[in-house]
């Protein structure tokens, strides 16, 4: 079966993280994507360790983790002959993403406007931090400073403690994901109007988009949500609880859930409690239904209670490492892990019924390919 995306062609003048993963996420997808870098290579192919060695080449697990499937041209856009060679490599493209500070490639004639005459059913994804227009648009973008400057920060971490980043540099890989939505949407439009568009994606931009239901309970009330750590500011008990050895997530999503909860843990008469029988009254009761319901679970082992959990239907999991993650049946039932090339790798998560992923290569050594 041949790969959904087979036979459209990107031109990837990207860089560090947003902008390679829409690539990846194209490529595996199946199109063709050509990765244009400098004669020093993406940045990151030297944010190690760790490294990832093959021959001479030596690019970190950084840049494996959102390059794979391309190929690699070096083209030093400073010269003229460069600048001819990105012309040359844009007949036939479909599509052009690019991460340069805002207003970057016009010195080289490679900004939208430039393009769009000669090229006018190309679609030209540019991804910066504050977006093309307003008066943060001159600023660089950082994942991190993103995160502060949208609210994520603020509601992520314990409430004694201070605002905390996500794990993953999660504005770009959100920006990513949304670019590579942007880019499809436009695709599909160029299929009617014949002619191709810029668009225009902002770390800023993505970041506040995520905030989803906290910012909705800052706009409808006007109260701005604070961090709760491992609880959720609308359901309750859903958190992080501790055991004889260890912690697991307990996820109550309704009222049946709660009991049957409680039922397991010996509470039988919390769940009978009217002071427990909506959400609505179990949130604003909640440290002392939680106060109850953890110091019944730390008389249970880990997985004692998992396994309880489990057999009453009540969500719950654990909190697992990389390796365990890596080692659980359910990853590794769908294929998660993958290797090309002997490079390990993450797979995608699209599963089709009638298509394949284009996994066909690591990501490529620099100017592998021209």
């Amino acid at each position: 079966m041949a790969a959904p995306l087979a036979g459209l062609k990107v031109i990837e003048l990207a860089r560090v993280l947003a902008g390679p993963w829409a690539g990846q996420t194209l490529s595996d997808l199946g199109a063709e994507v050509i990765k244009i870098e400098s004669p020093e290579g993406d940045d990151t192919r030297q944010w190690g360790p760790p490294f990832v060695e093959r021959g001479e080449d030596r690019s970190s697990s950084y840049f494996h983790s959102a390059n794979r499937g391309k190929a690699s041209v070096v083209v030093d856009l400073r010269s003229p002959e460069g600048q001819a060679k990105m012309l040359e490599l844009l007949e036939g493209a479909d599509i052009l993403i690019e991460n340069f500070k805002t207003g970057g490639l016009a010195k080289y004639g490679l900004d939208y406007h430039s393009l769009k005459g000669r090229f006018p059913e190309l679609i030209y994804c540019s991804i910066t931090g504050f977006g093309q227009t307003g008066p943060y648009a001159h600023r660089p973008g950082y994942d991190f400073i993103i995160q502060g400057m949208s609210g994520l920060m603020s509601i992520t971490g314990e409430p004694d403690g201070p605002p905390q980043k996500h794990g993953m540099a999660i504005t770009d890989i959100f920006t990513g994901i949304y670019s590579t939505t942007a880019i499809l949407a436009a695709v599909y439009q160029r299929a009617s109007t014949g002619l191709g568009q810029h668009i225009d994606m902002a770390l800023m931009d993505c970041a506040v988009a995520i905030t989803g239901n906290q910012a909705m309970n800052y706009l409808t009330t006007g109260t701005a949500p604070t961090r709760l750590g491992n609880a959720h500011p609308n359901l309750t008990p859903y958190e992080v609880f501790e055991t004889s050895d260890g912690h697991i997530i307990i996820a109550t999503g309704n009222d049946g859930q709660f009991r049957r909860l409680c039922m397991l843990l010996g509470l039988d008469d919390m769940a009978s409690d009217p002071d427990y029988a909506s959400n609505a009254l179990r949130v604003a009761n909640r440290p002392a239904m939680n106060s109850r319901i953890a110091a019944a679970t730390r008389m249970k082992t880990r997985t004692e209670l998992l396994q309880a959990c489990e057999e009453n239907t009540v969500p719950a999991g654990p909190i697992n490492t990389m390796e365990d993650t890596f080692n659980d049946p359910q990853v590794k039932a769908r294929g998660m892990q993958i290797e090309l090339d002997g490079v390990p790798g993450i797979n995608s998560p699209f599963k089709f019924s009638g298509a394949e992923l284009s996994l066909h290569r690591a990501a490529p050594k620099l100017g592998e390919d021209g």
